[in-house]
Order: structure tokens, then C-alpha cells, then sequence
């Protein structure tokens, strides 16, 4: 299957319909694989897919144009998913040449024996002509790998995106204004909660590359192709980027025998508050995807749990374990839970907060087996509190 973004210049990706689980992050849509070819006095094709399909790409590829004639493939990122069927690729491809900048042939290096590969080395702002048409490289390391690099053809006003701007869903569909918009950009955020937020700075620094660029069409390596919605998806990467807060309360938490439940219940009644937004997670019924997506623009925090073998509940622990690799910025928070004896899970919850460095604005509410009425009155007063914090955070009107 191949689909035409311009005259000359095709999707010849694939669509991985039954991926549920991309190292962890919960594709419960699949994704796409992307990749094009643009055919012109030289043939490029620009990026590749995961290893099982590199057949799928190559009878893509051959539908339009004899594999042997293609003359460059551009390597945009050195993450497998984009470059694993590289060497099958290069084989079929015998008069291609490989585009990449060092760091990205470096990083190839480790993954293939690339010594007998053609190679040429990009640096920012060099220009390949292939015809009529150019392509620009424009590096944006640790967006999100440190080889990370856009490509940009200014005569169709195009920009190859590698991962910035994607989306993990499957679709034949492959424009943006094909699908449900409301869909497309919830999955935007999610990517970018799982994918790039520990690197927005860098993401934020790879978009003013491409400010004084003019774009028409935005090509990304996962999921839809934006092209009548970019200054949406623009936008909410300026917002994602910015680290600014939503007036959002986000409650987490694990529960054995409905104790510490209660007491996140009472935290959302306290939370309450016009023009703020709460929601209530039970971790283990949530993937580690949402968790993340929910928690990375909230301004407060509420994690509470039950205590199992002296400390937090599993599946908390590696909601704390996810989240301290993504480094959200900085949110008000409150611990809270239950015990039966000794040291729990209260005080783990703690010490995870103190790792993520977040504004811990109380001790810890504690419940022994049962929360009282008091403790409860105590959890409404410390979810009122993280309502008026998260108004002042987020410039909301209280």
C-alpha cells in the first residue's frame, strides 16, 4: 500500500494494527511505522520500519519504483522501530547511499555491522538536491534520542518529524483531517507525556528550529500525517513544552480492603472547587500510559495506598518508578494511606515524592486499618488545599 502526499512523494509505511505494548507504553490503538518515497531526478526514501516489516516496505517501495534505482535512504533516528530493517533494506537497495548525521551512524553502528554501508554525513543546514526538489537536515538532539534530526523539502513545504508531533494509532486513514481531530490530539498527548516529556526543553528548542520554516505539511514517524490541523498540534506542543499547569488534580492511588479508597474519595470531595478539573485513578485498573498523560500538566498530586509487606502497594511502586524516569515538572502533592502495624506505605509514598522533587505540601494522612471520620475531614481539608494550589499555579481564576 502506498499513499500520496504530493505528486511524487508517497507513504509507503506500515500500519501495525495488534501492537499493545511499545516498550511499556500501552498502544491500545497500534501504531503506524513511517516512511516515505520521493521520486524525482534522484529517489529518496526517507526513514524505514520495525524489523519484522521490512518486506511490507520493500513491496511498497516496488509498487512505484525498481528498489535498485532508489539512490538515497535517510535515517532521521537511530531507535530500532525507525531503523531496524536498515540492513535488509540497504541489500535490496544496492545503489543507495545511507543520510544521517554522526551521531545517528554512531548509534547504527551499535545496532549493525555497518562497514561495508555507503554512508554521507549531514551537518545542520546542509542541502541534498535530488531534482526539482531539496532536502534540508536540521538536527534536534534529544528530541528524544541525541542523533535526533528533521528533514525539510522547502519546495513542497514538508517536514519529515521523526517522532516529534506523532501518535501511537493505526489507520488507513492517513491525514490528520481523515480522522477525528479530538482523537488524533488525545493521542498526540499521550505520545508526548510518554515519549518526550522528560526532554522538553529539547523538544521546545527543536520547534524554534523550524520556526521561520514554512509548513504545509508536517510527516511524522508515527501515526497520522498532519495537514489541516497543524496549527493545532503546533500549539499544543508550545503548551506541552512550556511546563505550564493545568488547573488539574490528579488522585492516584491503591487499595486492599477500601480504606485508602475512602480516603481518595474524600480527597476528590474536598478537591471540588468551580474551574477545577479532578480525577480519581485506581492504578491497578489504568496503564502506566494513562497515569502518565493524566499526571504530566496537572498542577497537584494526591498518592495515596494501601500497605502490603510494609510498604506501597506494586503497582503504585511502578507508577513512581515510571514517572521518576519522565520527570514531571514540578506539582503541589500529598501523600496519604493505611496501615495495619509498624512502618507503611505513607511513608513510602514519602520518600517517592521527595525523589520526584515536588512540592510536598503536608506529612502524609495516615489511616490505621480504618479511617476515622476525623482522618477523612482531614483528607477533604488537604484536597481543598491542593484545589486552591492548583488555581494559583495555573493562573485559573479561583
Amino acid at each position: 500500500m502506498h499513499v500520496p502526499l504530493r505528486e511524487g512523494i508517497d507513504w509507503v509505511g506500515y500500519v501495525d494494527w495488534t501492537v499493545r505494548d511499545f516498550h511499556s507504553y500501552n498502544t491500545e490503538r497500534g501504531t503506524t511505522y513511517n516512511a516515505y518515497l520521493i521520486r524525482d531526478e534522484q529517489t529518496a526514501l526517507i526513514d524505514t520500519v520495525k524489523e519484522p516489516f521490512g518486506n511490507d516496505l520493500l513491496a511498497n517501495v516496488s509498487a512505484l519504483v525498481d528498489p535498485a534505482k532508489v539512490d538515497w535512504v535517510v535515517c532521521n533516528h537511530a531507535e530500532p522501530d525507525h531503523s531496524g530493517v536498515l540492513p535488509q533494506i540497504l541489500a535490496a537497495m544496492p545503489n543507495a547511499t545511507l543520510v544521517c548525521n554522526a551521531k545517528c551512524l554512531l548509534a547504527l553502528s551499535k545496532h549493525f555491522d555497518t562497514a561495508g554501508w555507503k554512508t554521507k554525513i549531514v551537518a545542520p543546514g546542509d542541502v541534498l538536491s535530488l531534482g526539482k526538489r531539496t532536502l534540508e537536515f536540521i538536527n534536534t538532539p534529544m528530541a528524544h534520542w541525541p542523533e535526533s534530526m528533521f528533514t525539510y523539502i522547502r519546495q513542497e513545504k514538508i517536514l519529515f518529524s521523526m517522532d516529534a508531533f506523532g501518535q501511537h494509532c493505526a489507520t488507513t486513514e492517513r491525514f490528520d483531517d481523515e480522522n477525528c481531530i479530538g482523537t488524533v490530539l488525545e493521542e498526540a498527548r499521550t505520545y508526548y507525556a510518554n515519549i518526550l516529556m522528560p526532554y522538553g526543553t529539547s523538544t521546545a528548542k527543536a520547534m524554534a528550529s523550524v520556526t521561520d520554516l514554512e509548513i504545509e505539511m508536517i510527516a511524522t514517524s508515527h501515526g497520522v500525517i498532519w495537514r489541516s490541523h497543524i496549527p493545532q498540534i503546533l500549539d499544543a506542543y508550545r503548551q506541552w513544552t512550556s511546563g505550564k499547569y493545568q488547573p488539574k488534580i490528579i488522585i492516584l492511588y491503591d487499595t486492599m480492603w477500601e480504606s485508602t479508597a475512602a480516603m481518595a474519595r474524600a480527597f476528590e470531595e474536598g478537591a471540588a472547587h468551580p474551574g477545577v478539573h479532578v480525577k480519581v485513578i485506581h492504578v491497578r485498573r489504568n496503564s502506566l500510559t494513562t497515569i502518565a498523560a493524566d499526571v504530566f500538566d496537572a498542577a497537584a498530586v494526591a498518592i495515596g495506598s494501601a500497605t502490603l509487606n510494609g510498604t506501597m502497594m506494586p503497582q503504585l511502586g511502578a507508577a513512581f518508578c515510571y514517572l521518576e524516569g519522565l520527570k514531571p515538572t514540578a506539582k503541589a502533592a500529598v501523600g496519604f494511606g493505611s496501615y495495619g502495624w509498624g512502618r507503611g506505605s505513607a511513608e513510602a509514598i514519602q520518600e517517592g515524592l521527595e525523589r520526584l522533587k515536588w512540592n510536598v505540601l503536608r506529612a502524609p494522612i495516615k489511616a490505621q486499618y480504618k479511617p476515622t471520620p476525623e482522618i477523612l475531614e482531614e483528607c477533604r481539608a488537604a484536597g481543598a488545599l491542593l484545589a486552591r494550589k492548583a488555581l494559583d499555579m495555573s493562573g485559573a481564576a479561583g
